[in-house]
């Protein structure tokens, strides 16, 4: 059994857990294997019949589990693995699912790789992992021993597909919780003050660096972002820590990993830090008036051209079109 470890955002199942679920049918199909779901949290018995293309779905929905709760939830998780012997558990690469399946590895003693992005399955087994290390500028190709096999899946690493499977079955999933369970838990979750579409959901993302010069020349990018669908604006480092975006806009190593459709580079070098963030977008369109410049080595289309320029031209010409 390849046991899949789901997260809940917002009453919903996660986009990143629509990519686990992609790559635990993957694996079972190579690996001659059935797919079980494990859904943790309140309102997850309500979420458990939405879930196609598993064979089963383990609830543990308890009305305390309203937030994530480190200890409670690696206690679910690893009775879990205690009652169904799953050869493989894969959960979501996020801060919430590495944190989770680190907690269980050590309960359990066992080895983890996290934020994996490829399998090699051989002989019907799973042999190897790729994972990303050292945000994204290392790929670590791992063997793990240790029997089940711990995995967090990078997200964007693989497209979620959605299933028209058959309902699966549901199973409430016995664990016995004590107090000392709830000691460690989220106080209070404090929103962005951004409003719109996040950097994460964006279909097209612009981003700005160095080259833009000033939080000013920002607002050609917002305004370019406004003529596109689902489009949002970011930032490199240099720019937030100049105070010309807030730090929630950053992109890169240390910042939002993005995996947009169309990801528009406005005076941005592309250096490792940044280009490991934005490295799953489909399609890369780098503007910059430097020939040299190592993001034209990542581009799929270049504009060699002063930003200044070539920016309000593009939004001149997308008003002119849109009849604005």
């Amino acid at each position: 059994m390849i046991l899949a470890i789901l997260e809940i955002s917002k009453n919903a199942l996660s986009e990143a857990s629509w990519e686990v679920l992609t790559a635990a049918r993957d694996l079972a199909q190579k690996t001659n294997s059935s797919v079980a779901a494990l859904l943790v949290g309140k309102g997850a018995q309500a979420l458990a019949s939405t879930l196609k293309g598993v064979g089963a779905v383990l609830v543990a929905d308890d009305q305390r589990l309203d937030s994530f709760i480190p200890d409670a939830f690696a206690q679910i998780v690893s009775s879990a693995i205690a009652q169904k012997s799953p050869k493989i558990v894969i959960a979501p690469g996020t801060e919430t699912g590495n944190d989770l399946m680190a907690r269980v590895a050590a309960r359990l003693n066992l080895g983890l790789a996290t934020n994996c992005t490829e399998f090699v399955v051989e002989n019907g087994a799973l042999k190897r992992v790729t994972r990303s290390n050292w945000g994204g500028s290392l790929l670590e190709e791992v063997e793990i021993l240790s029997s089940p096999i711990l995995l967090t899946l990078q997200p964007h690493a693989i497209p979620a597909q959605m299933s028209d499977g058959h309902t699966p079955t549901v199973e409430a999933l016995p664990v016995a919780l004590s107090e000392k369970d709830f000691r460690v838990r989220m106080k209070e979750l404090i929103p962005s003050e951004k409003k719109g579409i996040s950097l994460t959901d964006a279909k097209v993302v612009i981003g700005g660096g160095r080259g833009m010069g000033s939080a000013e020349a920002f607002k050609m990018l917002e305004e370019l972002a406004s003529l596109l669908h689902n489009a949002a604006v970011g930032a490199t480092r240099v720019a937030t820590n100049n105070g010309w975006r807030p730090h929630s806009d950053q992109i890169g190593q240390t910042g939002a990993q993005i995996a947009p459709d169309l990801y528009i580079a406005c005076g941005i070098s592309g250096a490792i830090q940044h280009m490991v963030g934005c490295k799953n977008s489909k399609k890369i369109l780098a503007i910059n008036k430097d020939p040299e410049a190592p993001i034209f080595q990542r581009a799929d289309y270049g504009v060699i051209g002063d930003l200044h320029q070539v920016v309000p031209a593009l939004v001149a010409e997308l008003k002119r079109l849109k009849g604005v």
